[in-house]
């Protein structure tokens, strides 16, 4: 399960030793690009407190917004299962696509044709610099795995998820699985 080598469609999984970090504590972050300059990813399960409605009113649609990781959390990034719907997107794997021509994709949500297991919005995403990741990666701050859910991931991911991901990793992680996300208040 545990995979080896860092590639675009992959899952990090925070360690449990990430502790009173905001953005990261208990994240599952899908691994959007990986390349030599640097990597990007976005944080699948860190709901906000707002709908793309809230953000653009002329969207009709309470799909929930999450916290993609704390680069340019003033701009809204998507990810999605339909690029048949969607031109100009960016295929991550297994059938999950970044991006694309957004006023269409405004339009076609509008008409009913792309629903909530289609497309998850982000505002910010995750970012690390060339050979950045690497680094976390040996200082043991991430779990890499397979992406074993492709593009159904979309409606799997929720607050949940980290704990879930842990109890599939077994062994020493069974352990935090029921710990508190602030061990010092236990």
């Amino acid at each position: 399960m545990i995979s080896e080598k860092l590639q675009k469609g992959q899952l990090l999984i925070a360690e449990p030793s990430i502790i009173g970090d905001l953005s990261f504590n208990r994240s599952v972050i899908l691994l959007a690009d990986h390349n030599e300059e640097g990597s990007v990813g976005f944080i699948l399960n860190k709901p906000l407190k707002y709908t793309i409605n809230d953000l653009l009113p002329e969207i009709d649609a309470k799909f929930k917004i999450y916290n993609g990781g704390p680069v340019e959390q003033d701009n809204l990034y998507f990810i999605h299962n339909v690029p048949k719907l969607i031109p100009n997107s960016i295929e991550i794997s297994n059938g999950i696509f970044w991006g694309g021509d957004f006023e269409l994709t405004k339009d076609l949500i509008n008409k009913g044709l792309i629903k909530k297991k289609n497309i998850r919005f982000f505002l910010g995403y995750t970012g690390w610099d060339s050979e950045q990741l690497e680094n976390e990666m040996q200082s043991n701050s991430w779990i890499l795995t397979k992406n074993i859910y492709e593009n159904r991931i979309l409606g799997k991911a929720s607050v949940h998820f980290w704990k879930e991901r842990i109890i599939e990793l077994g062994g020493e992680y069974l352990i935090w699985s029921n710990a508190p996300e602030n061990p010092i208040l236990n």
